[in-house]
């Protein structure tokens, strides 16, 4: 016997979760995890920040839009953002001031008393930055607890340990076998499997994207001084690192993006060392030891913008993935807009502001 479902949605990770949440008010779906639980890989293991820059002027809307329903539920909370620079970078800090304030993002530009104001030690060559005063700490675990309770709220049915195996499909819709030894019918497959997101669209017979894992470190610090809570998210405005404090230890990533195939991820010996020298050259603050490590995958498309969509060889598979290190910020607009263009809805309030054929999945055809 198979079970039979409108939608299979693949990955419950935060796309996962949050499209099926989505979904499940008007169709009956299924969500399926090849882990033993919902969110192991990349949303168990975000730096946990929103900022309006993060990820480029051209996913900033979709982080915007999903700004006042994040605050709304409780899930941000104070932190603000300072993009540090060096003698020498002053075309490329007015240009990230002009791209992101022409789209309504809240920038301030500071000299060097202005850096030195918000956090102690930079070094003599970080002479100048901008300050992004909405930047807020993101409550991770419970954007993705909400959205796994809603989908569970409006219907949808959660498997665990239920990889997809094998995806076939006919005229009468999708056949799909999971590890669990369950054969699930459908009329549509939503690939939500973030860094398997290629893997599973070869095993559908689609033809991949190109979407590519990349690891990304951070790493657990205890640091004299002690920083405090307050303290901004900084991030360098070449991308080469950022840190932000965490409860009195100090969270520091090199800004990898190492290409990998989709795995588990660990971080490697040598990241953790660049990222300690990149901090070091950065504030005359002393490390003392570093108390925990750990890596996750961003995936990124070709043009690393989103992948929203119904596929354009097979409309009957249906795209949510390539979401980068943004997905957590973007979640509430993107699984909303996701699941109006799947379902064929208009624009809501929420995705109104959102230039939709930006990110579809039709592009790749």
């Amino acid at each position: 016997m198979s079970d039979k479902f409108d939608i299979a949605v693949v990955g419950a990770g935060i796309a996962g979760a949050s499209i099926a949440a989505e979904l499940g008010a008007h169709a009956r779906v299924v969500l399926l995890e090849a882990e033993d639980r919902p969110g192991y890989h990349s949303t168990g293991r975000s730096a946990a920040f929103w900022a309006e820059s993060y990820g480029g002027p051209l996913v900033q809307p979709l982080t915007t839009a999903s700004g006042a329903w994040l605050d709304e539920h409780g899930f941000l909370g104070p932190r603000s953002g300072l993009h540090i620079a060096r003698a020498g970078q002053e075309q490329a800090t007015e240009h990230f001031m002009a791209e992101f304030a022409s789209a309504g993002v809240h920038v301030e530009w500071q000299d060097r008393a202005g850096l030195e104001s918000f956090v102690p030690g930079f070094r003599p060559e970080w002479t100048h930055g901008v300050y992004e005063p909405d930047c807020k700490d993101i409550d991770v675990a419970g954007v993705h607890a909400w959205y796994l309770a809603e989908a569970k709220r409006v219907g949808v049915a959660l498997r665990v340990r239920a990889g997809l195996r094998a995806a076939q499909h006919g005229p009468d819709g999708w056949t799909l076998a999971t590890a669990d030894g369950a054969r699930i019918r459908c009329a549509t497959l939503v690939n939500a499997a973030g860094a398997w997101a290629d893997p599973v669209a070869e095993l559908a017979g689609v033809r991949p994207v190109g979407i590519q894992p990349l690891r990304r470190t951070i790493v657990q610090l205890r640091t004299a001084p002690v920083p405090v809570q307050t303290m901004p998210l900084v991030i360098d405005i070449g991308e080469e690192f950022y840190f932000k404090p965490e409860h009195g230890s100090l969270w520091l990533s090199p800004h990898d993006e190492t290409p990998t195939p989709p795995v588990d991820a660990a971080p490697e010996e040598l990241d953790v060392a660049i990222a300690i020298d990149r901090f070091e050259h950065a504030v005359d603050w002393q490390v003392e030891r570093v108390e925990h490590k750990w890596a996750g995958l961003r995936s990124f498309a070709p043009d690393r913008l989103p992948v929203y969509g119904p596929d354009h060889g097979n409309p009957a598979f249906f795209w949510f993935a390539g979401q980068g290190g943004f997905g957590i910020q973007t979640a509430p607009a993107a699984a909303r807009l996701a699941a109006q263009v799947l379902l064929g809805l208009s624009s809501d309030g929420l995705t109104a502001a959102i230039d939709r054929d930006r990110y579809l999945a039709a592009r790749f055809g």
